[in-house]
């Protein structure tokens, strides 16, 4: 039994990956999604501290100033994230995770088998898979929760994204020729000390089935022959 159908992901950010490590990253979306509650920033997915578990992590809304994440941007009740997971190699999400705000907690469900008509822009929450719940952290608290071997975390955090923006606009530009991007040590992170929200769940590969091999082979980013291919969506109610 489902409920609350979402559609349209209007939100939309994937990554070929894990088992080891991948970053994959946004923070520049379409008109309809920049600024709102579906915004994506980010999408990181890499080994837990146990070998055996795969950390995913979403985060939205960036960038926040510090001062003004409880104030204007909170978890939208409406909204909808999940973490699609491909584990054949075709591409198609095989399992979801999903996490939603009621009140001042957020709730997961999954990992589920997605039914077919709910593959792609439409989803149904897979309410009799609950997975756990976790308080929504407030700016300061690192609140945890753990379930059936799987660890929830949802709130604002530093936005982990390195970029040097200024610079990225001269070279746009063409200001910066011919100089270009600046080495490490001269460049300046643009979102050093801003936040961002973010939805955290640990998982036991046990729970997400074999990965399929890597599609960039056994020399791919990760170096390893096998990695699951991950994206994340969220979704608004319909």
């Amino acid at each position: 039994m489902k409920k609350t159908k979402f559609f349209a992901g209007a939100g939309l950010l994937g990554a070929a990956v894990l088992a080891a490590f991948l970053i994959s990253a946004d923070h520049l979306d379409a008109p309809a999604a920049a600024g709102t509650s579906v915004d994506i920033a980010d999408l990181y997915a890499f080994e837990g501290d146990n070998p055996n578990n795969t950390v995913f992590v979403a985060t939205l809304q960036g960038p926040l100033q510090p001062g003004t994440v409880t104030e204007n941007a909170v978890f939208d009740e409406d909204v909808l994230v999940e973490f699609n997971i491909d584990n054949d190699g075709d591409f198609v999400e095989d399992l979801v995770i999903q996490a939603i705000r009621r009140d001042s907690t957020m709730y997961f469900f999954g990992p589920s088998v997605v039914d077919a008509a709910d593959s792609g822009l439409n989803s149904e929450v897979y309410i009799n898979d609950v997975a756990g719940q976790v308080e929504i952290s407030e700016v300061g608290e690192q609140i945890v929760a753990s379930n059936n071997g799987m660890t929830f975390f949802a709130g604002p955090r530093r936005d982990a994204f390195y970029f040097d923006f200024n610079q990225f606009n001269e070279v746009v530009s063409g200001s910066a020729a011919p100089a270009g991007f600046l080495p490490s040590n001269q460049a300046s992170d643009f979102f050093e000390g801003l936040n961002v929200l973010a939805i955290v769940v640990e998982v036991p590969n046990s729970l997400l089935g074999d990965a399929p091999p890597h599609v960039g082979g056994a020399v791919g980013l990760t170096g390893l022959p096998n990695a699951y291919n991950v994206w994340v969506s969220a979704k608004r109610k319909q």
